[in-house]
């Protein structure tokens, strides 16, 4: 990985692009997925090796999906590689759905896993909630818990969303990755509407310290999306231009059961936990479904699209991102 210092002298990129601005800036979907569009096709120009941050959760899988349609369109570009972040407390649901669609589209994953913590947890049989005594770790993941957290406690509970174990699960993991792979942007799926912590993000931006992470850039195509502006997209764009027989003027189900004839739910690159009404899907021990119906068609005016997470509280959201985490 290039020195921090020299990391820019070969991107031609402006930093400031969209500085000050909000989603009501880009005032119809149309701008919205234009500015998505450019965002990643100079993305994929500019940085020697990028990768494409997926969770499978609707945002990044949305990001995935202009990443596609970018290299589709322009034969000299190639796929970058995708890295999914797997932290151990994933629904079963949304680890199957990541593996059907990496299938699906041909995708080369990178499982970005703190390989230490998750054999400690195998091999003692612990259970979320159970405590990972500080001194069974790695020097590395020492170093991180006493020197950058300055956690003092013996012992941390196997919980993704705590401090410590959203920082060595989460943050670690992609870090250690971004090092191993060489990479040098990172294309994600974060907006501004969504959290506090991200509002004053802008579509390039640096991370070029190197006490903190490797050095690198993020790449944020979506950051000028709302919430319903994601599935507006969905059904209106992505899915009949992905989905064989798909209406291709659009169609926004109303539930598992009104599927368009002849198209399945797997037919679909929406993780079912949106349609059970899941608005976010952080971890199946600390999430839980905002409303009984899908998460489209839900009150997005007026209520709160993580509402269902135990975590994200700003502070911490906050802390986690100066970090590294997204």
């Amino acid at each position: 990985m290039a020195e921090s210092q020299e990391f820019p002298d070969y991107l031609d990129v402006d930093y400031t692009d969209g500085e000050g601005e909000q989603p009501g800036d880009y005032p119809s979907i149309e701008h919205k997925l234009e500015k998505a569009l450019e965002v990643v096709e100079t993305g994929l120009r500019e940085y020697e090796n990028p990768a494409v941050m997926w969770t499978g959760g609707k945002d990044s899988t949305l990001t995935l999906y202009f990443v596609k349609e970018v290299v589709e369109r322009h034969d000299e570009l190639e796929l970058p590689t995708t890295v999914f972040i797997d932290h151990y407390q994933h629904f079963d649901e949304l680890m199957d759905f990541v593996r059907h669609w990496a299938d699906e589209w041909d995708l080369e994953v990178k499982w970005a896993r703190n390989t230490d913590v998750g054999e400690y947890v195998d091999e003692n049989g612990l259970e979320p909630g159970d405590d990972i005594p500080v001194d069974a770790l790695s020097e590395h993941n020492q170093h991180h818990i006493r020197n950058i957290l300055e956690y003092e406690e013996e012992t941390f509970p196997f919980l993704l969303d705590t401090y410590v174990g959203n920082h060595l699960l989460k943050t670690v993991a992609l870090n250690d990755t971004l090092e191993s792979e060489d990479i040098d942007g990172i294309i994600s799926g974060i907006r501004w509407d969504e959290q506090e912590a991200r509002a004053d993000e802008t579509f390039f931006s640096p991370r070029h310290d190197p006490d903190i992470y490797p050095p690198h850039d993020r790449i944020q195509p979506i950051l000028q999306f709302e919430e319903a502006d994601v599935w507006d997209a969905f059904w209106y764009f992505v899915v009949p231009e992905t989905v064989e027989g798909y209406p291709e003027d659009g169609y926004v189900p109303q539930g598992f059961d009104d599927l368009p004839e002849g198209i399945e739910i797997e037919d679909i690159p929406v993780s079912p936990k949106y349609f059970a009404g899941f608005r976010s899907l952080g971890s199946e021990i600390s999430t839980d479904k905002s409303a009984e119906e899908p998460a489209w068609l839900q009150d997005m005016e007026n209520t709160t699209e993580r509402a269902g997470r135990a975590q994200d509280k700003e502070d911490l959201m906050e802390r986690l991102r100066d970090l590294g985490y997204m």
